[in-house]
């Protein structure tokens, strides 16, 4: 704790580092995914390709992305942005089957009706399909989230600021304190975002609510039925 505290803006200045390394190829992997999953909706042949490239993708090793990309890119070995390339195509692979799943569950009845009612496919999309999708797609969303606040620590070994350099530091040096602080605030900074993805989820879905809290119909209909033959158990 007295190692924390005397090392505190040390430890905030890092966790920055970390949000942002994390957060950006989120942002950047959502906004490439929906309408790569949106095409292949719409093609059996393309579909099978994406989800064969995604798969293969995401077993490419961090830590060997993070040294090849230098050299396709003609950055430095130290430069953030290789971080942030890598971690977004980890991103696309997974939000891409994810946006893909989340699509599916939307009903095609209720596609059906949007084009009766005259929506063009675009104005389908972003005021239909896009808005219905939102729970399935946050579900996706979550899980990159960890995986991405997981993986930026690997980049300390390149020397790349972030937490994962308390894990370094802390094994060079044999001080376990430091390598628990870095632990510490890597779970606490997942925590933080997997509760403000719920948040935003609530707010963009308000109808999600309305629908766990409606009475079932029939229900109280049903609870009468239930107790009828109980009553006449304790008569006979």
């Amino acid at each position: 704790m007295e190692w924390f505290l005397a090392n505190s803006g040390m430890v905030l200045e890092r966790s920055g580092q970390h949000l942002v390394l994390a957060l950006v190829p989120m942002v950047l992997g959502l906004v490439i995914s929906l309408p790569l999953a949106q095409l292949a909706r719409q093609n059996r042949t393309l579909r099978s390709v994406v989800l064969t490239a995604s798969s293969l993708l995401y077993t490419i090793p961090s830590l060997a992305l993070f040294i090849i990309l230098p050299t396709i890119l003609g950055t430095r070995i130290l430069d953030p942005l290789n971080v942030v390339v890598a971690l977004t195509i980890y991103a696309v692979a997974l939000l891409v089957r994810a946006a893909l799943d989340a699509f599916d569950s939307v009903s095609e009845d209720v596609g059906q009706a949007a084009v009766a009612m005259g929506y063009k496919p675009l104005a389908r999309f972003l005021r239909v399909d896009l808005p219905l999708s939102l729970p399935v797609m946050f579900a996706g969303l979550r899980v990159v989230s960890v995986s991405n606040i997981s993986l930026v620590s690997v980049a300390a070994l390149l020397g790349i600021g972030n937490l994962g350099m308390l894990f370094t530091s802390g094994l060079q040096r044999g001080f376990v304190t430091e390598i628990v602080v870095g632990i510490i605030a890597i779970l606490v900074l997942a925590l933080l975002m997997d509760a403000l993805l719920v948040l935003l989820e609530r707010l963009l879905t308000p109808w999600e609510r309305a629908g766990k809290n409606r009475p079932r119909p029939g229900a109280r209909e049903e609870d009468s039925r239930d107790l009828v033959p109980a009553a006449k158990g304790d008569h006979a």
